[in-house]
């Protein structure tokens, strides 16, 4: 028989895929989840008793999670990427580490054939199939959803006749759950007036008391909370979720242009996403000078979108990934956020390389190392160019 990896997540598409595969195609199915870190254990169990249950040759959970954080979160961080100043790009950043996970796993299993459950809707289908296409070339893409343009009740009626009853209710939201955000969507994300309702979310406001934490970054990663130093990325990031979900912090509605060429229109919650990214900011706005954040702040928006498009093996990532990397080389300090019902405040910071210093003066209050007559040949010299344009062109 023919070998067929399918990219498994255990909801109602892949469970079609699995079924679908094996009785009418004939492949030998082989599921494959590729955990980035946003599942509990109990999922994971779920998960891998409805892989088995569907009668799949084999089940592999690949435990990604810290390849996610050193191969994408961290550049995220470095570069502040928030997708049209508001998305921590959570679900998207995913997707490209799931799929080259189950693409290089595919590959040396010499499988004929990979398949994911994507629909023809949305942009995980091209991020699956670019992938795919790149990693595992000669291996040939299925997706079941797409190319018979299922409809939800089919795939369910459908499992149904093959003895797969599994709680496949239809949700009123649509949740993509990670360690870097959650990603709802629903009826009011198809129109553009309406926000979702407090029942649409996962995190819920239990927390009213204000709480100061101390975020500790080393070269601008996150190593400590409060003083307690984490192994790794992901730990301390799940440590800050833990803290800061309680307040339902992190959430918003993003729109942006989708890389099939639609506006779409999603809400999300990332409660640490947006408190790390917003604190190491802030640290940054003290420890790196004007035209490192300029520059940042450029190379970094094409980065997220670059990113957020799937595109993360075009060599430019790996070229602006080593500019954004060499930029935080200061940005070691602590940084204080109170943490309130809905909203956060990023309180200020402390480092030994704060440029900040009052022995250099204090804006709008005392100059240190200059003089009146300095300031005034340099605001002389420095409008020179406009000066000599209006003397010879007039004010226009």
């Amino acid at each position: 028989m023919k070998k067929v990896v399918l990219a498994f997540s255990g909801g109602l598409d892949t469970s079609y895929c699995a079924i679908y595969l094996s009785r009418e195609m004939g492949l030998e199915v082989h599921a494959v989840l590729a955990d980035t870190g946003g599942f509990s254990e109990e999922e994971l169990a779920k998960i891998e008793s409805r892989a088995l249950a569907l009668g799949v040759k084999s089940y592999k959970r690949l435990d990604v999670s810290e390849q996610y954080y050193n191969d994408t979160i961290r550049y995220m961080i470095y570069g502040n990427v928030l997708k049209n100043a508001t998305y921590p790009i959570s679900v998207s950043s995913e997707r490209i580490c799931q799929a080259s996970a189950v693409a290089n796993y595919a590959a040396q299993m010499g499988a004929d054939y990979l398949c994911h459950g994507s629909t023809g809707a949305g942009n995980d289908q091209v991020r699956f199939d670019m992938i795919f296409g790149i990693l595992a070339p000669e291996i040939e893409v299925i997706a079941l959803i797409r190319e018979k343009r299922l409809s939800r009740q089919e795939e369910i009626d459908y499992l149904r006749s093959h003895g797969v009853d599994f709680d496949f209710k239809k949700a009123e939201y649509s949740i993509n759950q990670g360690v870097w955000g959650t990603s709802v969507g629903g009826k009011e994300t198809l129109e553009s007036r309406h926000t979702l309702p407090e029942e649409a979310y996962t995190l819920h406001l239990t927390a009213t008391e204000p709480q100061e934490v101390c975020l500790s970054f080393e070269k601008g990663e996150l190593k400590a909370i409060d003083g307690v130093k984490f192994e790794s990325g992901i730990a301390a990031i799940q440590a800050l979720q833990s803290i800061a979900a309680p307040y339902a912090i992190g959430r918003d509605m993003h729109v942006g242009d989708t890389i099939i060429g639609i506006k779409g229109r999603v809400g999300f919650e990332a409660a640490a996403p947006m408190i790390i990214i917003k604190a190491h900011h802030t640290l940054e706005k003290h420890t790196l000078t004007k035209w490192q954040l300029f520059w940042k702040d450029q190379i970094s928006a094409f980065y997220g979108n670059h990113l957020h498009e799937g595109q993360y093996y075009d060599p430019v990532m790996r070229d602006m990934e080593a500019m954004l990397e060499k930029s935080q080389r200061n940005v070691t300090g602590e940084v204080f956020v109170q943490l309130l019902p809905y909203r956060f405040v990023v309180v200020g910071i402390e480092s030994e390389h704060d440029l900040m210093s009052s022995k250099f003066g204090g804006y709008g209050e005392t100059m240190a190392d200059w003089s009146s007559d300095d300031v005034k040949g340099f605001g002389k010299i420095f409008g020179n160019q406009t000066s000599i344009y209006r003397k010879i062109n007039g004010n226009d």
